[in-house]
C-alpha cells in the first residue's frame, strides 16, 4: 500500500502546486538553518580523541601567594616549568607530556623558497602515543633524547613535501631560528578538532609543523606562544626559567582506565602538600584533574554565539512547521470529500491516516532535498567569515544522513494533527453534500 499511497501524494502534489510549494519551502527553511547551525555545532563539540579521551587527562594546580586565597576556586589553567618537570620526572602515569606552543621562522636550505614562519609544539617523547599521532616514516624522539637536550625534530607531510618535494626526509635537516634539527619522524596528516591539547594558543588553531624536544627549545631559547600567567611578590626576569613563579606549560597524562584517576589526583594532592611544606606553595592542596570532554566543556570552546544560533534556528524550525501543519491541515480538509468516498468504499480509518502520512513524508522528503541545498549555501557562508573555525564548517556524512531524517521526522510531526483531523471526516456528512 505504500507505493500506492506514495503514487497518489504525487497526484496531488501536482493538483496543489502552489500549496505543496509553500510546504516544501516552510520545511526548507527550518531545515536549511536548523542543518547549517547543528553542522559547526557538531564540528566544534565533536570529541576530539574518541575511545581514548576518558583515559586523557589535563593536571591544573595552584602555586599561588596565599593573598586572595579562596577555598575551592579554580587553580592555574597552566603549570610551572618546576612542576610540570617534577611530574614528568616522577613519572606517577603510564604515560605524561608537558609541552606549549611556539613559532619560527624555517630557513629552507638549497630550494628557492624564501624563509618562512612556521608553527612550533615544544613537549616530550609521550606526547605522540598519547594522543595517538600518525606516522609516514620514522619515530619519535626519545626520553633519553629529551634528558640530552637531543636537535631532533618530527615534521609534518605538507612540510615535507614543500622542502623537499617528498615525504621520506628522515635524517635530513631543517633550520629554525638558526638551529640545524635533524628529522627523525615524518607525520601523516593530523589535524585533532578542537586543538584540545592546548586551548592557550587557540581553540581552532592551525596545525603545528614542526614538534621538538621541549628542553631542547629551552636551551636554544625558541620563541613560545600562547598564555604566561605570573604571580608572587618577586621580581620575575627570566619567565620560562626553571624557580620563576610563571604559569605557562601544559601537562597531560594517560592513565590506565577512568577508574585510575581518584589515585592520580590523590598523588597531585600529595605533591602539593610536599611543596606547601617545602615552602614552594603556601595554599592548601587544590589540584584538578580533568578528562578531554570535561576539560573542553570547562573551557567552553564552544562560542556562545554557535549554541545561541542553534537554539535560534531550532526555534525557526518550530515556526516553520507550525506553519506546515496549517498548510498540510487545509490541504487535507480540501479533500474531505474524497476521503468520504474512500471511506464508504470501505477504508478504515487507519488507511485514511496512514496515506495522510506518506503525504507528510514525501512532502518532507521534498523539503530535505531543498533544505540540503539552503543548508550548504549557509555553510557556504561560514566560512567566509573571519573565525578560526570557519574552514572547519564541512557537511559529512553522519550530517547529510540527518538532514534528510530530521526533515522527514518533522514533517511527520506536522503531519499528525492534518492527518488525525482527516481521519474523523464522517463519510456520510460528506456524500450527502455530493
Amino acid at each position: 500500500m505504500f507505493g500506492y499511497y506514495f503514487q497518489l501524494a504525487l497526484r496531488s502534489f501536482k493538483r496543489n502546486k502552489v500549496l505543496t510549494a509553500l510546504m516544501v519551502l516552510a520545511i526548507a527553511l527550518g531545515i536549511g538553518a536548523c542543518m547549517t547551525t547543528l553542522t559547526v555545532f557538531h564540528v566544534l563539540s565533536g570529541d576530539p580523541i574518541p575511545g581514548k579521551s576518558d583515559r586523557l587527562f589535563y593536571v591544573q594546580l595552584d602555586p599561588e601567594p596565599i593573598d586572595g586565597y579562596t577555598p575551592g576556586a579554580e587553580p592555574q589553567d597552566q603549570l610551572t616549568r618546576y612542576d610540570a618537570q617534577e611530574l614528568l620526572r616522577q613519572a606517577k602515569a603510564p604515560r605524561q607530556a608537558m609541552m606549549s606552543g611556539g613559532g619560527g621562522v624555517l630557513e629552507p636550505a638549497g630550494t628557492k623558497l624564501k624563509p618562512f614562519l612556521i608553527g612550533t609544539r615544544y613537549t616530550s617523547a609521550d606526547f605522540f602515543p598519547m594522543f595517538e599521532v600518525p606516522f609516514l616514516h620514522g619515530r619519535t624522539w626519545s626520553a633519553a633524547d629529551d634528558r640530552a637536550h637531543a636537535r631532533v625534530a618530527v615534521i609534518t607531510r605538507e612540510l615535507a613535501e614543500k622542502l623537499f618535494g617528498r615525504t621520506d626526509v628522515v635524517g635530513r635537516d631543517v633550520r629554525v631560528d638558526g638551529h640545524d634539527l635533524r628529522i627523525v619522524g615524518v607525520l601523516d596528516h593530523w589535524a585533532p578538532t578542537p586543538h584540545f591539547f592546548d586551548l592557550t594558543t587557540g581553540s581552532y588553531a592551525r596545525e603545528e609543523e614542526v614538534f621538538l624536544p621541549i628542553t631542547t627549545a629551552l636551551e636554544l631559547k625558541l620563541d613560545r606562544n600562547g598564555n604566561m600567567n605570573c604571580f608572587g611578590r618577586s621580581v620575575v626576569g627570566d619567565p620560562t626559567a626553571e624557580n620563576v613563579p610563571c604559569a605557562w606549560l601544559q601537562y597531560w597524562v594517560e592513565l590506565g582506565s577512568a577508574a585510575d584517576a581518584p589515585a592520580y589526583k590523590a598523588y597531585l594532592d600529595q605533591y602539593s602538600e610536599q611543596q606547601r611544606r617545602a615552602g614552594r606553595f603556601e595554599r592548601p592542596a587544590n589540584t584538578r584533574l580533568r578528562n578531554v570532554m570535561e576539560w573542553l566543556e570547562f573551557r567552553q570552546v564552544v562560542p556562545g554565539d554557535v549554541r545561541l544560533q542553534l537554539w535560534l534556528a531550532f526555534g525557526f524550525l518550530l515556526v516553520c512547521l507550525l506553519n506546515t501543519v496549517g498548510l498540510l491541515l487545509a490541504k487535507f480538509l480540501r479533500r474531505s470529500g474524497e476521503i468520504g468516498v474512500r471511506r464508504a468504499l470501505g477504508a478504515s480509518r487507519m488507511e485514511i491516516f496512514k496515506q495522510c502520512m506518506v503525504e507528510s513524508g514525501v512532502v518532507g522528503l521534498a523539503g530535505g532535498v531543498a533544505g540540503l541545498g539552503l543548508a550548504l549555501l549557509g555553510l557556504w557562508a561560514v566560512r567566509q567569515r573571519p573565525t578560526d573555525y570557519a574552514a572547519l564548517a564541512q557537511l559529512d556524512g553522519r550530517m547529510l544522513l540527518l538532514t534528510f531524517a530530521l526533515a522527514i521526522a518533522a514533517s511527520l510531526l506536522a503531519g499528525l494533527l492534518p492527518a488525525w483531523r482527516a481521519m474523523r471526516v464522517p463519510p456520510a456528512l460528506q456524500l450527502k453534500s455530493q
